[in-house]
């Protein structure tokens, strides 16, 4: 209904170590569905993670959960005891905020945060959710850490271009064309190519008549 809107699955993580499943529950108040990889069962779920709560990264190795959301939270989890150890409002600087999606440099103990409301992205210490730097890139959906190439791929939400970040220096390196609305990225194993998923605009009144495509891109 237009009043009670259920937790809409967005984002899945899993931990070999456990045979854990996290996935991100988005809505006015999100939560973490935490299940069993073997049964498929229902764990435990982690309430409380804000308005919107669609980023989430997993640091198997530190037992850390890493969640972000439309609230301008970043917010650490035990997955231990799955509870919420911290929650830290990255930006006091009285304008909206939408860390829509974040992927970890674990060797390194830093987040790079995707902001579909501003013109940057953050890297932030993952340790005490400090700021270590902002990066001048267009509002961004998705962002991935490659630590074979020690860089950050990142796409903006409209634009028809991606960036590619050194993670030492927090410069924009280079740039690549894609269609417009480039959306998720995947990396291969061996950390040298990059796939972009691309949706196709779509409205509630004129949706989409073509079936969204993947590119594929040498790094």
């Amino acid at each position: 209904t237009e009043d009670v809107r259920p937790l809409q699955p967005r984002e899945l993580v899993a931990d070999a170590a456990t045979n854990t499943i996290y996935i991100s529950g988005v809505g006015k108040e999100s939560a973490i569905w935490v299940v069993d990889g073997e049964t498929i069962k229902l764990k435990t779920t982690i309430e409380n993670t804000g308005k919107m709560s669609t980023g989430l990264a997993l640091d198997s190795k530190a037992q850390r959960l890493y969640t972000t959301n439309a609230d301008g939270e970043f917010i650490t989890i035990d997955t231990a005891s799955n509870k919420i150890l911290s929650r830290k409002k990255l930006l006091d600087d009285g304008k909206e905020h939408f860390f829509i999606n974040l992927s970890l440099d674990t060797a390194g103990h830093r987040a790079f945060i995707t902001d579909s409301k501003a013109t940057e992205v953050l890297v932030v210490d993952t340790r005490n959710g400090n700021i270590l730097a902002k990066i001048a890139a267009p509002a961004s959906l998705a962002g991935l850490f490659n630590p074979t190439r020690s860089e950050a791929e990142g796409t903006p939400r409209q634009a028809g271009q991606g960036s590619g970040i050194a993670a030492k220096t927090y410069n924009v390196v280079k740039t690549f064309d894609t269609p417009t609305y480039p959306n998720s990225l995947a990396l291969s194993a061996d950390g040298k190519t990059l796939y972009v998923s691309v949706k196709q605009k779509s409205t509630r009144e004129q949706e989409a008549t073509q079936p969204d495509d993947v590119i594929r891109i040498a790094l």
